[in-house]
């Protein structure tokens, strides 16, 4: 999928604003899917990062992507959208008011989004904060009268070979500190999972390049298991999709793992499981002793750091089917 600025189809146009990162753009695949099925005739758009426009491609549910973004979860200050008013727009950014307004600046004539009592003008069901993602989403579209199912959230396998099939990835980067468990910790998993027998191979994004160094150092990994710099989507799907098992924080690599099937263990700190962790699945283990904290601290937060080493293997340990090889 390609990021287009221009093309005016001639299809009616359905906008989806979800200017966010990996993860929620995985949580949103439901929701996504449920508009799709609803709207076959529509040309569904999705105001998103552009470098999540292969993503995108993969759901089978967006059509073409509008490059959106903010710092931080903010709501984008504009959007670049060209010819008449989207037919219909959805708000699965946030509660408002602005990406409500956002949204409506551009006149759609229907605007799908929860109530805000500062926007009496826009109809909608109540927004409840300790709801899971992707619950939410779906809740926010049955009460629009389109059937949506959380659990339709998997991706199809890559095409590509994994880079290293059968290993267990670590990823120990987050979207803020707060989520970041301590490097130390994460070695010491790897040394306890390569006593087992298993290859364990390092993940991090373009901006993880010294944080990923440093596991890989104390882990004493070698350079063919050290995958920095932010892989392409394609590559890191594939990477996980063979994987043995993720092991990450609570960010995008976890929703990837599920969206791919593949065992996870997932380490929540400041935001509990109940709101973003895996489904109902023995091949996931969310770990979490709360309470809740602030997601973007500036120190990892302090129920994050109750979990130990210790914790980790115990949980990989009962996953079905990582028995030591």
């Amino acid at each position: 999928m390609t990021c287009d600025r221009t093309a005016q189809p001639e299809r009616p146009r359905l906008l989806v604003l979800r200017a966010l990162g990996l993860g929620d753009l995985l949580a949103g695949v439901p929701a996504l899917r449920a508009l799709r099925r609803a709207h076959p005739e529509h040309d569904i758009v999705l105001a998103a990062p552009a470098e999540l426009a292969p993503v995108a491609g993969v759901t089978g549910a967006v059509d073409r992507l509008l490059p959106a973004s903010a710092p931080g979860r903010a709501v984008p200050r504009t959007l670049h959208w060209t010819g008449p008013p989207p037919d219909i727009a959805v708000d699965l950014h946030g509660n408002g008011p602005p990406s409500h307004r956002l949204l409506l600046s551009l006149r759609p004539p229907t605007l799908l989004a929860f109530a805000h009592p500062d926007l009496p003008e826009v109809e909608g069901p109540p927004w409840y904060p300790d709801e899971h993602e992707r619950d939410r989403w779906c809740r926010l579209l049955r009460a629009h009268g389109i059937d949506a199912d959380p659990g339709d959230l998997l991706l199809p396998r890559p095409q590509g070979a994994s880079p290293a099939p059968g290993a267990v990835v670590l990823h120990p980067g987050a979207g803020s500190p707060a989520r970041c468990w301590p490097v130390e910790r994460y070695a010491a998993v790897a040394a306890g999972l390569r006593v087992w027998g298993l290859r364990v191979v390092v993940t991090g994004g373009a901006a993880e390049g010294d944080l990923v160094a440093r596991l890989a150092k104390e882990a004493g990994l070698p350079d063919t298991d050290v995958f920095g710099g932010g892989l392409p989507f394609e590559r890191l799907s594939a990477l996980v999709a063979g994987a043995h098992t993720v092991i990450s924080g609570d960010t995008g690599i976890a929703h990837l793992a599920v969206a791919h099937g593949v065992r996870s263990v997932t380490l929540f700190g400041p935001v509990a499981p109940s709101r973003w962790g895996p489904p109902p699945d023995p091949r996931h283990r969310a770990l979490w002793y709360g309470p809740e904290g602030d997601p973007h601290g500036r120190r990892p937060d302090p129920a994050l750091l109750r979990i130990t080493a210790d914790d980790v293997l115990r949980a990989f340990g009962e996953l079905p089917g990582a028995q030591r090889t």
